[in-house]
This record gives C-alpha cells, sequence and structure tokens, in this order.
C-alpha cells in the first residue's frame, strides 16, 4: 500500500516523539545523577548487541566502593576471564572529561590488575555524557603507544591529577601497564549507549519520557486495493445469502448493500492504520499480530453462537462484540480508534481465522 493517500500528498510517517515540554534523551542524561548515569550504562550494556551478533552472557553493576575501577562489568562468556570481558567506567562530570581526570582512573585500573583482583578485559569503555574533552581525546588518538607513554611520564612526574602517587608506580604494575594495549581504552559515545538502551523500546520510552505519535491514516480508496480481496470475497458471501440471489462487487456503488459495505471498508483500514503505526513503532515485534490473537479470542464464543443463523447475523454480533472488547494490556491500546477494533474483524478473515458465512 503506498504511504501517499489518494490526493498524492505523502502521509506523514507514525513516530516516537518527546512529551511536550521534555528535552531530548541526549540532553537529558547530562541531568543525570552519578548513580543515574551507572543504572543507565547497566541497562544500555545489558541490550547491545556485540560484533558476533550475540549479548553480554553477565552485565552487573560495580560501581561505589570497593569497585576496582570497574562501574559495570561485561562478560562474553559466564566466567570471568582475560580477555572476555569489557568494562565501563561511569565519569559524569560538568564538563569535558580531562586527562586529570582519567588518569587517576587508570592508575586505579593498573593497581587492581597487578593486584590480579580482576583479569584484563578485552576493552576499557569510558563514558561520560559531555565526552572527552580535547586534551584527553588529542592524546589517545596519538595512538596506543604515545598515549601509555604521556600516562606513565604524568605517573612519574606526578601531573595531571597524579601528585603524591609516583610511588606506586611499582613493577608490578609497571607490568600491568606493559601487558595492557593503550587502544583498547575506547570512548563510549553517548550516542552509542542511547542506540542500545533504546533496543528496550518499552523501558527506553519510559526513561525519557518519549510516547508513541499516530498520524492520520489512509484514505480508503475508491477502487479495493488486492490486500483487501479475501474479506471482500466474504461479504459478497453475506450478501448473497442474505439477499439469496448473487451479489458481486459491481453491486456495492449503489443498492442495499452499499452503505453497509462502505462501513467495513472504513473499518477495515482504520485497522490498517492501525498496523502500520505498530510497524512504525514496534519493527520488531509483532504487536498488531498479538492484538488480532486477542480480539479473535474475545469474539470467538460470540460468533459460534447457535443462536447465530446467518453470515450476516454473525458478522454484526463479531463487530458489535470486537467494539467492546477491553484490550489494556496490549502495547497498542493507547491509541486505538474507534474503527480499529472492528477493522480487526476483517483483518482476521484476510488471514483465515474467521468466515462468516457456514458452508
Amino acid at each position: 500500500m503506498s504511504t501517499k493517500q489518494k490526493t498524492g500528498r505523502t502521509r506523514p510517517s507514525n513516530r516516537l516523539v518527546a512529551k511536550g515540554g521534555v528535552i531530548e534523551p541526549s540532553s537529558q542524561v547530562l541531568l543525570f545523577n552519578p548513580d543515574q548515569w551507572e543504572e543507565f550504562i547497566l541497562a544500555a550494556t545489558r541490550q547491545r548487541t556485540l560484533s558476533n551478533g550475540a549479548q553480554y552472557a553477565f552485565v552487573k553493576r560495580l560501581g561505589g566502593a570497593g569497585d576496582g575501577g570497574r562501574d559495570v562489568e561485561a562478560r562474553f562468556v559466564s566466567d570471568l576471564k582475560r580477555d572476555e570481558w569489557d568494562l565501563y567506567q561511569a565519569k559524569h562530570y560538568k564538563s569535558g572529561l580531562t586527562k586529570s581526570d582519567a588518569y587517576p582512573e587508570m592508575a586505579k585500573f593498573f593497581k587492581q590488575l597487578a593486584l590480579k583482583t580482576y583479569p584484563r578485559p578485552k576493552t576499557y569503555y569510558i563514558c561520560c555524557p559531555r565526552a572527552i574533552g580535547n586534551e584527553l581525546h588529542n592524546a589517545m588518538s596519538a595512538g596506543a603507544e604515545p598515549f601509555k607513554a604521556a600516562f606513565v611520564t604524568a605517573w612519574q612526574n606526578e601531573t595531571h591529577g597524579m601528585t603524591g602517587r609516583a610511588a606506586e608506580l611499582t613493577p608490578e604494575v609497571m607490568a600491568a601497564i606493559n601487558d595492557f594495549d593503550f587502544g583498547r581504552f575506547v570512548e563510549c559515545q553517548v550516542n552509542e549507549l542511547l542506540t542500545w538502551h533504546k533496543r528496550d523500546q518499552a523501558a527506553h520510552n519510559e526513561l525519557f519520557g518519549i510516547v508513541a505519535e499516530r498520524k492520520d491514516d489512509d484514505e480508503v480508496p475508491a477502487t479495493p486495493a488486492s490486500h483487501e480481496g479475501t474479506y471482500i470475497e466474504e461479504l459478497m458471501k453475506v450478501y448473497t445469502e442474505h439477499q439469496q440471489s448473487p451479489v458481486t462487487l459491481s453491486d456495492m456503488d449503489t443498492g442495499d448493500y452499499a452503505e453497509h459495505f462502505m462501513a467495513q471498508r472504513q473499518v477495515f483500514y482504520c485497522a490498517e492504520g492501525l498496523q502500520r503505526f505498530s510497524r512504525d513503532i514496534y519493527p520488531d515485534e509483532p504487536e498488531f499480530e498479538k492484538l488480532l490473537k486477542m480480539v479473535h479470542d474475545g469474539i470467538r464464543p460470540t460468533v459460534a453462537q447457535l443462536k447465530l443463523k446467518s453470515g450476516m447475523d454473525r458478522l454484526d454480533a463479531a463487530v458489535d462484540k470486537a467494539s467492546s472488547l477491553q484490550v489494556h494490556e496490549s502495547r497498542l491500546s493507547p491509541q486505538l480508534r474507534g474503527g480499529d477494533l472492528p477493522g480487526t474483524c476483517h483483518h482476521l478473515v484476510n488471514n483465515g481465522k474467521l468466515t462468516w458465512v457456514k458452508k
């Protein structure tokens, strides 16, 4: 079905938007406190898809006293093994991260490696909502060896936040430094964390005050589209049975059934709009199909009543029952419009789940 209405204008896309007055997520994270920032990183890393298509096998927040310089530990396998995990360090400061901010944390990290508190990680991710400042960025971008040399020099000379720490640079710590590729220090940017976090769409929307916005549905085309074929054919059977003589689509421009037919097509297209909304907002989740099952389960006892003698009886009873169903457990419930649930009856016919006329 084209995204253009019969007027030729492009239909506005359904989308997710921030509630009135709510700022963008990339700005909201600037207002987090350090605990909220760590919890956000934890939730984001749990949703991250790795290069092999898998997710982390184990993710745990360790921020606080005794964390050993690792706020979030994310393992590739269940056990904590050398090069089989990533370390996420959360730094929520009021400005871009500097060498004086980062070097003391890096020193803590290498001291813990020397103490064998934990094995060497594959990657040390630095997570700061205001990004890494230019000075530190340039040092990291210079290459692994120059970056390491600059860090060791700062430690030896007690500069860049390392005042009074030269004695801590022991042979064991130096061995840990030499055993670590400084290219493994990586900035984890806010947009990456937001992308991962957004994979749990419901949690992401709840945290950042994002709501789904359903745009106008397509108008009902004058000529039925090919995907309307099955339910329209079933309607012709209903009308034929009711009139007790053949009724075809060519009879729908005028006559006794024209208004009824147009009403059924109208609600079909209402539900069609809901289906498109579902695909736009929840592209990886079969939310519309779940709703169809709820409707089918809800109307089936009604349609199966023996007192309903004709296809018209069953059709009208099904549409009436669908209109009164409570489907609050559906994620689409807040966006329902008047014709949506009646229209799902025709989608169920299209899917082969319902027929009106008994053979």
